[in-house]
Order: structure tokens, then sequence, then C-alpha cells
């Protein structure tokens, strides 16, 4: 018998276009394993999450760049047809953005977590971050935000080179501009160029400083703030692989027990009133070993299935569990296991796991995702290296039959 109240079902929301977004599938799998009936709205074209054996139905997005009101009414289409309220799990900040803003307006049609409308715009918005961990005494880079591009030559007297720049709003990066919303810069002309393009971003340039990484420096922390406020689920996680080599995304993580990283998470979420899920991401500093906040995301992060303990609950069955009324079993964290997505680190999904490992695509009982990521991995490969060579044709690799799946929508399976 499931611990979830399988009565009530989940709408897995991202607007953002990533086809390869592997938390998606995660979030799916936890809650569809459980019994639970889960839709997604997301981007279908080319994703191997609408593969899933787990999925009900999945929902087209809202389009690129869409109001509130344009997400609204696509979560109001989705709430009519389910006909009864869901537990409503955003994927990315722009979700996670949009869903705290209209909370009362969605309240009608979905269970969400009671929490200051505009505090997960806050905690995202990473030149209001620097001022939350300095309220909250939470170690984090030295950050300037420059207003002219005399201000960009002091900041680069002052943090030296390299220095990290960011976006405070990277959820309003416009698609196709080639704006990242952070890179490392190497060079005052880089530095300048970035600053030139603010209007562009939609939101404003901070120059940090760089803590270079090194061995056992990359740390992330997910939890779930229960109506309580008590962190429940989730862990401490070391970033042993990165995609970009760096920088980049968890290819390989680790649940490795930290307690500085554990306390620095639930002071900052209590002193926050922060409820629902999270994802913060740490870098320790290798000359004064303290522990700084990188990032703060209001949503559950790709690599949240690393953090199932021994009884299976997860950040995302956490949620569903306490919005539902029903209580969080207390298990045994699973130090040593080891979360590794293959597209990005391969040779790691190959090599023995002793603490146990989860892969991002791969799964025994619902094998169509992963063979769905590897044709469009193999086909997105060969268009970047023939764009790299400057080749404008690419060749159309045979199609690989996609698997019969009920979770399919006719018009998905008319297009594939």
């Amino acid at each position: 018998m499931s611990l979830l109240d399988i009565r009530v079902p989940a709408v897995v929301l991202r607007i953002d276009r990533n086809p390869f977004h592997h938390g998606t599938l995660g979030a799916v799998r936890s809650l569809g394993r459980a019994g639970v009936e889960v839709h997604v709205v997301a981007d279908s074209a080319g994703s191997p999450v609408g593969a899933s054996r787990y999925v009900r139905q999945m929902h087209p997005p809202p389009p690129p760049g869409a109001s509130t009101e344009d997400i609204l009414a696509v979560l109001r289409r989705v709430a009519d047809g389910i006909a009864r309220p869901a537990v409503l799990v955003p994927m990315d900040d722009a979700s996670a953005i949009t869903v705290g803003r209209a909370r009362d307006e969605l309240a009608s049609s979905y269970l969400l977590p009671e929490m200051p409308g505009t505090l997960a715009e806050r905690v995202a918005d990473k030149a209001e971050l620097a001022a939350v961990c300095a309220s909250a005494e939470v170690p984090h880079p030295v950050t300037l935000i420059p207003d002219s591009p005399a201000d960009v030559d002091e900041a680069l007297r002052r943090l030296g080179l390299p220095l990290v720049a960011k976006w405070s709003r990277p959820w309003l990066l416009p698609s196709g501009s080639g704006l990242r919303s952070t890179v490392l810069v190497r060079s005052s002309q880089q530095a300048r160029e970035l600053f030139g393009r603010t209007e562009e971003a939609g939101s404003r340039l901070l120059l940090q400083a760089y803590l270079s990484p090194g061995p056992d420096r990359d740390w992330f922390f997910h939890g779930y703030a229960d109506r309580s406020g008590s962190v429940r689920a989730g862990g401490p996680g070391r970033k042993q692989q990165a995609w970009p080599r760096g920088a980049g995304l968890t290819a390989v993580g680790c649940w490795t027990p930290n307690p500085q990283v554990q306390e620095l998470a639930e002071r900052l979420t209590g002193e926050l009133g922060y409820r629902g899920i999270f994802d913060l991401d740490f870098r320790r500093c290798g000359e004064t070993g303290r522990y700084h906040l990188l990032d703060f995301n209001p949503r559950a992060g790709a690599q949240f299935r690393l953090f199932a303990d021994s009884t299976g609950l997860d950040v995302v069955r956490a949620l569903h569990l306490d919005l539902t009324g029903r209580s969080l079993p207390a298990g045994a964290p699973m130090a040593g296991r080891a979360f590794v997505v293959e597209n990005y680190a391969p040779l790691a999904a190959l090599r023995a796991a002793p603490g146990g490992r989860e892969l991002a695509w791969y799964a025994a009982d619902d094998r169509s995702p992963g063979r769905v990521m590897w044709a469009q991995w193999c086909r997105h490969v060969s268009r970047r290296l023939y764009e790299r060579l400057g080749t404008t044709t690419v060749p159309t690799p045979r199609r690989t039959p996609r698997a019969a799946s009920p979770s399919l929508t006719d018009n998905e399976k008319a297009s594939s």
C-alpha cells in the first residue's frame, strides 16, 4: 500500500524548454511509482520524459516569454481536465516564481505550500540573494552590481580577474541570445561587453568574487520545509563531476554528510519562513574553509533523486505527503549513494557503486526514456559538432522507433 494519497494527482510544471531535463523525469518516476496519477506540463518535442510509462498525460506548455496570465491559463486548462485538486510541482525557477505570485488564483485547483508570494522570487533573484545572506549571516561571495561602465572598471579593480558574472534574473534571458546565466570572466573587455547587453538580458549584471574550485569544494543541499518549517527529506551532497567541467550542473554527485552545510540550510530557510522544496548550491573557500551560498533555487534540483532515503522518501514525495495531510516517514539517510547523469558522465555510469546509485535516465522499470534520450542526444551532439565545423547541413539520422506507451498523447504519436 502506498504511503501517498493516490486519490490526489500531481502536475509537474516546467516552463524552461530543455528536452534533457532529467529532474522532470525524476519527479514523474518518483510519484508514478507510488501510484500517483502524474500530468506533465512541459515542452514534449523531442523530450524523453513523454516516453515514461508513469506519465498519464503530457500537456503543452505556455509559449516562450509567456506572461503570468498565459501560464495561469494553461494551468487552469489542465486543472479543468483533471477535475479535482492536484499537487503542483514546479521544476524551474520561472515556474516556481509564477506559482508563488499567483498562489491565491491557483488555490482552488492546486495544493501548494503556504509561503509569502514574493519569497520564491526574492531568493531566486541573485541580486536579492546577496542581501538575504547578509541578513542571515550566511557566507556569500563579495558581489557588486555596476550601474555604469565606470562601475564595471571599479569592480574589476576590487575583485580582480577572473571573476564571475551573473544575470540577477536568469529566467528572463531571451532564448537564442547566446547569453548564459553565469559566466567566468577572464578579461576586462569581456566584462564590459556583458554589461553592454544588460537591456537585452532583462535584468541587472552582477560581478562576483571568484572562489576557485577544487576537491571537496562544491556542495549542494536539497530539502523540503514542511508546514511547520522543519526541513525534511533531502540532505547534503558533494558534486564530484560537473557539466560543463568546473562550473556546470551536477553530472555525478554523492550523498555525503556535512553538518556545516546542513546547519546553514536549516538556519537560512528557518529565518526566511520558507516552505516547500528547495535546492541550495555551496562552494567552500579554499583559504577560509567557509561554505559560501552561491544559489538558492526555490524548487526541486535536477539531481533530487540522489536523496531517496531508506523508506524511498525524497523531496517530491515529501511535498505530496505534506500537502495531502499525511505523515512523512522517518527514514535513514543513504550516505554514500551516488547519482549519475549518463549523457554527461557515461564512464561514471559504468563504474561500480558500492554505496548504491541511481541513474538519471535508465531505469529497469521504465526503459523507454533512456532509449529516447540517447537517440536525441546523439542528434544534438552531431548538430553541435557540425555547427562548430562551420557546416550548415546536418545529416538526418535514422529515427529510432519510440516504444508504445500509454503516456503519449495522440498529437505526440502523430508527430513522432
